[in-house]
């Protein structure tokens, strides 16, 4: 377990998963074995969304990639490469075209082996700053390869009509859980706020979009996106791709309390 300390803040983080992050003693984040979901972070990359009604497979210009949902970098094991009291730096590699246990096989999947032809490395640096935290996403690998990025942090519920806004709206906890697993859209947008007991901001830069998810009322999941991917059907995923800049590129989130 990796810990950071800054004044009142604390964070931890649990081989690359953000597992606390707390002010004084308020815990912001959902706890793994909590209901309603396994984690309390995880990445969405190199596509974000299910693949499962096409077959799991999606477009590239290399050719289809075979891929469950969300993509497979959930699937490696991150790295810890640096760390002070306040950074940490996680690191993921993959060489295209390695074949990758899909660990919904065969409860949740009937894909057994994910695989992407390009090469990449994904890291994923935290920084504890006065007012927050900062997870920069840096991507580097093969230029033009398409991919999509997605955040998908997952944030404790106390009290029993908890709100999500942004300047354009206000969204109850009721109309995210009736979208289902689908998620909730909210298209254009770099800034949201979770108004709970306590309120925390995410700003966002690089992703362009969010989507909330949750089935259960002790948690919900505010995530950045690059694309929503239930605008397209699925074996049009590819339209939602960007492609890799030759120097990379840099996704920013800062949860700010």
């Amino acid at each position: 377990m990796t810990q950071l300390q800054l004044n009142n803040l604390n964070v931890s983080i649990d081989k690359g998963q953000l597992s606390s992050f707390k002010k004084d003693d308020y815990e912001y984040i959902h706890q793994v074995g909590s209901p309603g979901w396994g984690k309390s972070d995880d990445e969405m990359f190199p596509i974000i969304g299910p693949t499962d009604e096409a077959n799991f497979k999606v477009k590239t210009p290399k050719g289809e990639a075979i891929l469950d949902q969300h993509g497979l970098l959930r699937e490696l094991t991150y790295e810890l490469t640096s760390s002070t009291t306040t950074t940490a730096v996680f690191e993921k590699q993959y060489t295209a075209g390695t074949k990758i246990k899909n660990s919904k096989f065969p409860k949740k999947s009937t894909e057994e082996w994910l695989s992407w032809p390009y090469d990449f490395v994904f890291k994923k640096q935290f920084s504890l700053r006065e007012n927050g935290l900062t997870i920069d996403f840096v991507i580097s690998g093969e230029p033009e390869m398409p991919f999509m990025l997605g955040y998908h942090p997952a944030f404790k519920l106390r009290t029993e009509k908890p709100t999500v806004f942004n300047a354009k709206k206000e969204i109850s906890l009721a109309e995210i859980m009736a979208v289902g697993s689908r998620a909730f859209q909210v298209p254009d947008c770099t800034e949201i706020t979770l108004n709970d007991e306590n309120s925390i901001t995410l700003k966002s830069e690089g992703f362009g979009n969010f989507m909330l998810w949750t089935e259960v009322t002790n948690m919900v999941c505010v995530e950045p996106v690059s694309f929503y991917p239930y605008a397209v059907a699925q074996e049009n995923l590819n339209e939602g791709f960007q492609t890799l800049p030759e120097e990379g590129a840099t996704f920013t989130v800062l949860l700010k309390i």
